[in-house]
């Protein structure tokens, strides 16, 4: 299993590797926190939060969760979960990029994919 400060490890590199412009107004910075997050519409504990990019009166932040990296991913050799963490992180920059341009497509994106892990479960969403 993948230790917490290797994790801490991999994501400092993958953010060290990208355009320091990307991470403009990001005063909360990115950091990984020890805990699993659960979605919360997951119908049986089964959908996990591994990057999330939060906006709230303290600024603006890109959080990891560990616990969910290591159910979600943990099970990976380190190059792919190097190359899942990199996918998660450019994912997360994404949607803070978009929050300054004034868009979201990233989070309607974000939407549709849990309507369709909600209809996979059987689950009719509201109109």
């Amino acid at each position: 299993m993948y230790q917490f400060e290797e994790i801490a490890q991999m994501l400092d590199e993958i953010a060290d590797a990208m355009p320091y412009e990307l991470y403009r107004d990001l005063n909360g910075g990115i950091s990984l926190l020890p805990e699993a997050k659960i979605h919360p519409q997951a119908l049986h504990n089964d959908l996990y939060i591994v990057g999330e990019y939060i906006r709230n009166s303290l600024g603006n932040a890109i959080v990891f969760f560990y616990g969910s990296i290591i159910r979600v991913f943990g099970h990976l050799d380190r190059e792919e979960l190097y190359h899942r963490l990199t996918k998660v992180l450019h994912h997360e920059v994404r949607h803070h990029n978009e929050y300054l341009a004034g868009t979201d497509e990233l989070g309607l994106w974000d939407d549709d994919q849990i309507l369709d892990y909600l209809k996979r479960n059987g689950v009719r969403p509201k109109q």
